[in-house]
């Protein structure tokens, strides 16, 4: 992923956000480092960043930007949620980066269905995953252990342990920002599949209505642990990496193949392929964004080569990054 177009001067950056500053009530900053919104804790800052407080701050930000004047293609909008499967460039992000905060966590049942849910799009998924077991309602144990949300969940059609969102997803609202509206998108308008799904960058989903089934809550806490212990003994912990790297191929696994070609352990510069599970990619210390970037691109090229398969990221890049091969960079 990239920038855009040609990049936006710092004075007109400046206004926009003086701007938008005085036109929502939620967090605006300039130049605000967005290493300690991913979970990998690498990359530069967001030229403009921008929290709003609630959908009408979302409309509202997006008429500031119409109303500036500046081209689309020179201010490029990324969305940011709990940072889980991304990589910020090392030089930040060149435009406009949208996260939804506090104001996007609500969840609640629906009146008239007891199995209906409507969930905000930063809502966590282990949160999510608790709140419906308490309500004896199951489809959601498989995000207990996923630190993503519930926008970033729809967007990438997350999943785990066999199931996913598009089991139980119902609708989402999904803003555009360059349209300035929010609309209800029924699931079958999303194109969800395998780790993917049809919305752009500048299509935001704000909110997600699910379907989930009744169930004892003791049978839906058992599976919940038993997904706890499996990613614990298989998957590293808390440490700096961004989910599994590879989707996995019709009828293969990634990290098998990543395995297979030798590469456990394998490092560039001080990001590693993880020894204990090969589809996870560490960060260690010292570790740069385009360090992960390279190891990624060298691991696609080296299981290409040893098995004729080419693994496809899940974890998704953005801003600018060299794109020369790490074998070359060494």
């Amino acid at each position: 992923m990239t920038g855009g177009g040609a990049k936006i001067d710092s004075g007109d950056l400046d206004l926009l956000a003086q701007r938008l500053s005085q036109s929502v009530r939620g967090r605006v900053e300039r130049s605000l480092p967005l290493a300690r919104h991913t979970t990998y804790k690498l990359g530069g800052a967001a030229e403009l960043y921008l929290e709003p407080a609630d959908e009408t701050d979302l409309v509202r930000a997006a008429e500031v930007v119409e109303e500036s004047g500046v081209p689309r293609d020179r201010l490029p909008v990324l969305t940011l949620g709990r940072g889980s499967n991304i990589v910020i460039s090392d030089d930040g992000w060149p435009g406009l980066v949208i996260r939804l905060g506090a104001g996007f966590s609500s969840i609640e049942g629906v009146a008239g269905d007891r199995g209906v849910i409507a969930a905000g799009a930063s809502t966590t998924l282990p949160l999510l995953a608790n709140w419906a077991a308490r309500r004896s309602l199951t489809g959601l144990e498989w995000g207990v252990g996923v630190p993503g949300s519930v926008g970033g969940a729809v967007r990438m059609n997350a999943g785990a342990h066999g199931r996913d969102m598009a089991a139980a997803l119902v609708e989402a609202s999904v803003f555009d920002f360059n349209a300035g509206v929010v609309a209800k998108r029924p699931q079958r308008d999303l194109g969800l599949a395998y780790r993917t799904s049809n919305l752009i960058e500048t299509e935001i989903v704000t909110r997600a209505r699910l379907r989930l089934a009744p169930d004892r809550e003791p049978s839906i806490r058992a599976r919940m642990e038993a997904y706890r212990k499996h990613r614990a003994e298989t998957q590293p912990g808390a440490l700096q990496n961004a989910g599994s790297t590879f989707k996995n191929p019709e009828g293969d696994s990634a990290g098998r193949l990543v395995e297979a070609a030798g590469l456990k352990g394998f490092t560039v510069g001080a990001a590693r392929v993880s020894e204990l599970h090969a589809n996870f990619f560490m960060a260690g210390e010292g570790a740069t964004a385009q360090d992960v970037h390279d190891l990624v691109h060298e691991v696609q090229a080296r299981v290409l080569a040893a098995t004729g398969i080419e693994l496809q990221p899940e974890v998704r890049f953005a801003g600018r990054f060299d794109q020369a091969f790490a074998g070359e960079r060494r």
